[in-house]
């Protein structure tokens, strides 16, 4: 069956591992190196037909560091990832996704906060030229768009954060909640056209400030916004360091009960993670998720959660 995972940190692994701070100080290949979830291999292994991959900048990075970091991790997408993987091929909108062939990948390029431009919205125009099809505000720390939830101000979006959400509107770009505080989520549900939850959980489940309450939920569906789960246990479960595949669907069946059936998707975080859901430790081992879910769910209720729920519900659809 068909995945699309709608958010990993590999670039910020290859941008740490091509700088010589991580990983024995050498390049890591997208192409197989075991420290990456995400590498070629594993994605097809777990037949992923479409990976999004984020552009993460660290929150203690000088200001006048960040815009030159975002570049990085953009010229890796297109020359470690891109150019040396013909079968990896760049979804530059939505509608090229129907035009993948069998035994190719779709990658999309999105963005993890807005520190990367500040208050510079030529900057952000050109992120969108670079191919950026999904923005979210913030990471979990405040910035001149947002408050993160990580933030105790608790402040909603600022002028300028509406002006980037509007311009995601104009331009078919998801407007991504997964770090916003709940005031910025507010806010964002009465201003976005494309909103989506990329890496989130049910806070009803398991009481973490990274997850949505049952409201904002109800919200997000009547909205016809995607909530895509997140494979990381603290996000799961209360014992932060174990969680089982049931663990998960949990989740799921709790968005499933506030009415989310074709709403539902998998945003993995996979090499952003320290943790794992065991026998879900890489983008090859998608198929067990599947498997387990085929207990509980139609063959065409899962194939919405796997590929089709995005499908219906992206921009310009």
């Amino acid at each position: 069956m068909k995945i699309i995972d709608t958010h990993c940190d590999a670039l910020l692994k290859l941008q740490l591992a091509k700088n010589g701070k991580e990983y024995g100080k050498r390049p890591l290949s997208f192409t197989d190196a075991d420290e990456l979830e995400t590498n070629v291999e594993r994605l097809t292994k777990g037949n992923v037909k479409v990976q999004f991959f984020a552009i993460f900048i660290m929150p203690d990075l000088p200001s006048d560091l960040k815009w030159q970091h975002a570049l990085e991790q953009v010229d890796l997408f297109y020359t470690e990832i891109l150019g040396k993987h013909k079968q990896m091929k760049h979804i530059k909108k939505w509608s090229d996704i129907d035009k993948l062939a069998d035994d190719e990948i779709g990658a999309v390029l999105t963005l993890e906060g807005a520190d990367a431009f500040g208050n510079d919205l030529m900057k952000l125009r050109t992120l969108y030229r670079l191919g950026v099809l999904s923005l979210g505000l913030t990471w979990n720390n405040p910035n001149l768009c947002a408050d993160g939830v990580g933030e105790p101000r608790g402040a909603g979006l600022t002028e300028l954060g509406k002006e980037v959400v509007d311009l995601n509107n104009q331009n078919h770009v998801f407007t991504d909640v997964s770090h916003l505080n709940e005031k910025g989520f507010w806010d964002v549900m009465e201003l976005a056209k494309y909103p989506m939850a990329s890496h989130s959980n049910v806070r009803a489940l398991c009481d973490h400030p990274r997850n949505l309450n049952d409201d904002q939920i109800e919200a997000m569906f009547k909205n016809d916004g995607l909530i895509h789960v997140v494979f990381t246990p603290p996000f799961i479960r209360k014992d932060k360091t174990k969680a089982t595949i049931g663990h998960l669907i949990e989740h799921i069946d709790h968005l499933c009960s506030l009415g989310g059936v074709d709403n539902i998707g998998f945003g993995s975080d996979f090499d952003g993670i320290f943790y794992h859901v065991d026998d879900l430790e890489h983008a090859g081992k998608f198929e067990n998720l599947i498997n387990e879910l085929l207990k509980h769910y139609s063959e065409e209720e899962v194939r919405g959660f796997a590929y089709e729920n995005f499908m219906n519900q992206r921009p310009g659809m």
